[in-house]
């Protein structure tokens, strides 16, 4: 099938842009069943990814926004922020205290990926206060 680049009007904008003839042929391809509506300015604005830069056709991504919760550790109790709106009865680890109750790599791939595996194995391990107490070493 020969295709040949055809003129549209952007439903937004009003201005025409040029639907390729490779576009067409990868519209083809996926059998998408309509032509595009949009130019890719107002394409890309709808869909909020990014904006094109007046001097050409790149696309510039917009900066994304992050969640950040400030909170108290439940292991610790210090002050920190995390990347999530916590949930109730769930604790919330500060980085460090996070890092010290992982399970290490090595482990989780031996016996498995699954969330209870690893929470089963995370609740068996020793703590350290616990650690300290075995060796008959002051806790600090």
């Amino acid at each position: 099938m020969d295709f040949a680049d055809r003129f549209l009007k952007c439903c937004d904008c009003e201005n025409d842009f040029v639907f390729t003839a490779g576009e067409q042929l990868f519209f083809f391809d996926k059998q998408f069943k309509n032509d595009p509506k949009r130019c890719k300015l107002c394409k890309a604005k709808r869909a909020g990814v990014g904006r094109i830069a007046s001097g050409g056709p790149s696309v510039t991504a917009l900066p994304l926004s992050r969640t950040e919760t400030r909170t108290k550790c439940s292991a610790c109790g210090i002050e920190t922020t995390v990347p999530f709106k916590p949930t109730q009865g769930r604790p919330v680890l500060c980085r460090s205290c996070f890092q010290s109750k992982r399970v290490p790599a090595t482990v989780a791939a031996h016996v498995g990926t699954s969330a209870e595996t690893v929470e089963m194995i995370q609740d068996s391990l020793p703590t350290p206060e616990l650690l300290a107490a075995m060796a008959g070493a002051p806790q600090a």
